[in-house]
């Protein structure tokens, strides 16, 4: 009993840290201006039981994520792809319909891979007018409902208020807000191994 017991046991912890999380997204995921290690993925990484595979990449777009996303999905075989990008697009006026058709087709090839796709919301600054930003804001919402799938909140949303959580860009987080970040994001992360 106590043979069946242990190999019980080794076998859920080996599926336990055979689950990946994929991040795929730009330079808010990517520890822009800071060492990786200080990065809020990298913090996550050393306090969840899932393997995380950080693909982020400073000034990323919705075209570049889906031209690496075959490639990434093929290495690391992911149960979970978390879905971080759009930003740059929105920050170079980029078309909205354009934006939704390539994150719907990253939604897709994720799905293709029989992983689970996790869009998150992004804002961007009102540059360019309150009509952009609400196409844009609505991207998100919009291709959740339609894809059904789910949706998580953008972990900036309570950082970017605080001038002193930010770098001065007023774009990107500091070293002060990953672990914070890394806090806001354990709480979504860990629904995945409860499911």
């Amino acid at each position: 009993m106590r043979i069946i017991l242990v190999i019980v046991l080794l076998l859920f912890s080996q599926n336990t840290l055979a689950q990946k999380l994929l991040i795929l997204g730009d330079s808010l995921s990517a520890a822009y201006g800071l060492q990786e290690s200080q990065g809020w993925p990298a913090l996550l990484a050393e306090k969840t039981e899932l393997t995380l595979i950080n693909a982020s990449i400073s000034g990323e777009t919705t075209a570049g994520g889906l031209a690496r996303l075959p490639a990434l999905l093929e290495q690391h075989q992911p149960n979970w792809v978390l879905i971080e990008l759009g930003g740059n697009d929105g920050l170079r006026g980029f078309n909205p319909t354009l934006i939704e058709s390539q994150l719907r087709q990253i939604i897709t090839l994720v799905k293709q891979h029989n992983a689970v796709p996790l869009l998150m919301q992004i804002r961007i600054p009102p540059n360019y007018g309150p009509r952009y930003v609400e196409r844009f804001t609505d991207i998100y919402p919009t291709l959740a409902e339609q894809e059904q799938i789910t949706l998580w909140p953008f972990f900036m949303d309570e950082i970017a208020i605080k001038p002193e959580l930010m770098m001065r860009d007023g774009i990107h987080p500091n070293a002060d807000a990953q672990p914070l970040i890394r806090d806001f994001m354990y709480e979504l992360v860990s629904q995945l191994q409860s499911e």
